[in-house]
């Protein structure tokens, strides 16, 4: 008697129903392995090394790569620059903003889409809408004024023009900053001007060391970012100096920076085309930083690894990838496409996990701590319960929700990232890991569990439309997994709340003050348990109770960005155009969804009955 396949919890069985799962790991592993391999300078300047360099910015020790990163974000909204027919990389761009400014003022580097301030600029709006530092600084005083101006109103009462007039100007001072913070912009042969300084003694009374004490003063009080680490510097402010600091005191000490020296030669190198001696300062300062901060050093080169592979970009077309294999799989006859989908989203969500871990390593916080890191934690708990679900039942729906909440969250944390450094140092009244590890976590989830009852009703919606194989089966399964995960919601919601209350209290002394934010959080878990109360008791049948959970939506997306994001108060960044346009079209589109869900079928017209849970 011949024994059968044994099949696995998937469905599978034979080698051969394994070959499209197996093909889609494979390719999906290449894809983040290729992650790993640091593109190569033809030019012969190490690249790689300076972007290592760590320096403290912001409140935190990050890599130069991160500072370049964040900041051509800031400034033009991606993290490479076009220039002509060739891509230049975040550290090729910062490079010539420190060393080179001639060049880089000349690239197109600015984002203006703002009609009225392209005018105040005397430049004619056209289909291109990046611009250099050349072509608008005949106009910075201008722009200037208007800041100055436009910084005197309320910041909620800030027409459009005046925001986007504050936005130009603080990137042109950010700019600035950076061009101003290894050397003097436009300042040419460092290396021969600190000699002439004379470091090793202490005598500075001549007419040209009063000048170039001068200008060592301003350079401290310039610069973005301070890159010389004292002895055991760690990430204590006090003990990091910026160039001109670092400078100044060792005129006062009579002995000479070493590695202000080593960026000075590195900077006239890097002019002169001179790669031998770039490459050969930069390894006598990673020498010196060794000695100094072997710790930071290696968080340091850690986060430089993390920003090369983007773990959070790569899992955003896997999770495409995911939602195009499970399309395809419902006109496949076989269930190898729809496995393939399941083992390709749980290979995705670990590499979804690997960079949320890394994140809490580098930073050394929690999973949540501010907007962005919540649109990361949302994606990710969505995802880990859709894959539940689609284990569960084998239908395709977890895979189909969990790729499309996994993929939207990490764009939505993508554009997030052009507001500045996403690892920011905590406020005070968040510096406290313990309320993020349990309020912020647990309203976080109760975010995720209640877009995911809602996508999951939006597939219901769309398929009991449209679906020419609708059958009772499938309704009643999406019901049950609708009905479980609002569940699941109203009690993290509702432990959130209570948890956010008590922080509250310990932070301002109050448990309720009817903040925005607090209200948005308690309409969540109102909304949830209005769903199940109209469910058990009888009200909703299973077509209402999916158009309930789609407003769930609406209501979710209003606490977590409309407060967030259009308004001011204690959980407010302030009012966005952006935001405000996508929220309402989120919300308009959403409110569609339910009127066609309940415009009436020809299901409608069959006898109703209500299925106890």
């Amino acid at each position: 008697m011949k024994t059968p396949a044994l099949k696995n919890k998937q469905g599978l069985g034979s080698p051969a129903e394994l070959k499209y799962p197996m093909i889609a790991i494979a390719l999906a592993f290449i894809y983040i392995a290729s992650g790993f391999i640091a593109p190569k300078d033809p030019s012969g300047f190490n690249l790689n090394g300076f972007s290592e360099l760590p320096v403290l910015h912001g409140g935190r020790v990050k890599p130069l790569d991160t500072v370049a990163r964040t900041s051509l974000l800031m400034l033009r909204g991606k993290q490479t620059l076009r220039i002509g027919e060739r891509r230049q990389s975040a550290s090729e761009w910062l490079l010539d903003a420190l060393y080179f400014p001639q060049r880089s003022d000349s690239a197109p580097l600015f984002e203006i889409d703002d009609p009225d301030v392209l005018g105040s600029l005397g430049i004619l709006q056209s289909s291109n809408r990046y611009y250099s530092f050349d072509a608008i600084s005949p106009s910075l005083t201008a722009v200037e004024q208007q800041a100055q101006m436009a910084d005197q109103v309320k910041p909620d009462q800030r027409s459009r023009f005046q925001r986007s007039i504050i936005k130009l100007q603080s990137r042109v001072m950010l700019y600035q900053k950076l061009q101003n913070t290894i050397q003097v912009m436009g300042e040419d042969h460092i290396v021969q001007n600190l000699r002439n300084l004379g470091l090793n003694a202490r005598d500075k009374t001549g007419p040209d060391a009063a000048h170039m004490l001068e200008h060592y003063q301003f350079l401290a009080m310039a610069a973005e970012f301070r890159p010389l680490p004292d002895q055991h510097a760690g990430s204590n402010q006090n003990n990091w100096s910026s160039v001109g600091q670092g400078i100044l005191n060792s005129i006062a000490a009579g002995k000479a920076n070493e590695m202000a020296l080593d960026y000075a030669v590195m900077g006239d190198a890097y002019r002169s085309g001179d790669s031998a001696a770039f490459n050969g300062a930069l390894s006598d300062l990673q020498n010196k930083m060794k000695g100094l901060i072997p710790e930071e050093l290696f968080r340091v080169k850690f986060e430089k690894g993390f920003n090369q592979v983007e773990p959070f970009y790569r899992a955003m077309a896997l999770y495409l990838c995911v939602f195009l294999l499970t399309l395809f799989s419902w006109f496949s006859p076989k269930g190898t496409l729809r496995s393939a989908a399941f083992y390709l989203i749980l290979f995705t969500f670990a590499v979804h996990t690997t960079g949320l871990a890394s994140r809490m390593v580098i930073q050394g916080r929690p999973p949540v701590t501010n907007l962005y890191s919540s649109a990361i934690f949302v994606g990710w708990m969505a995802v880990l319960l859709a894959a539940i679900l689609e284990r569960l039942y084998k239908n395709g729906m977890g895979n189909v929700v969990g790729s499309v909440i996994g993929f939207s969250t990490l764009i939505i944390a993508h554009h997030l990232a052009v507001e500045g450094d996403t690892l920011e140092m905590m406020r005070a009244v968040l510096d406290s890991n313990f309320w993020l590890a349990t309020h912020v976590v647990c309203i976080t989830i109760g975010y995720s569990s209640t877009f995911l009852a809602g996508f999951l009703a939006i597939v219901y919606i769309i398929r009991r439309r449209f679906s020419a194989v609708w059958d009772s089966e499938t309704a009643d399964s999406l019901e049950r997994m609708v009905y479980g995960i609002v569940c699941f919601s109203a009690f993290f919601s509702f432990l959130g709340t209570v948890l956010g209350g008590i922080w509250a209290d310990q932070s301002w002394g109050r448990f309720w003050g009817w903040d925005p934010k607090e209200n948005g959080a308690l309409m969540i878990v109102l909304w949830n348990a209005f769903i199940l109360h109209a469910r058990m008791g009888g009200i909703a049948d299973q077509k209402k109770t999916m158009l309930l959970a789609v407003f769930g939506n609406v209501i979710t997306a209003l606490s977590w960005f409309g407060v967030n994001m259009l308004g001011i108060g204690l959980h407010s960044y302030g009012f966005m155009d952006q935001a405000f346009v996508w929220l309402t079209a989120f919300s308009v589109s959403q409110i569609a969804i339910i009127a066609l869900g309940a415009w009436p079928d020809h299901y409608d017209l069959q006898p109703k009955t209500l299925r106890k849970i």
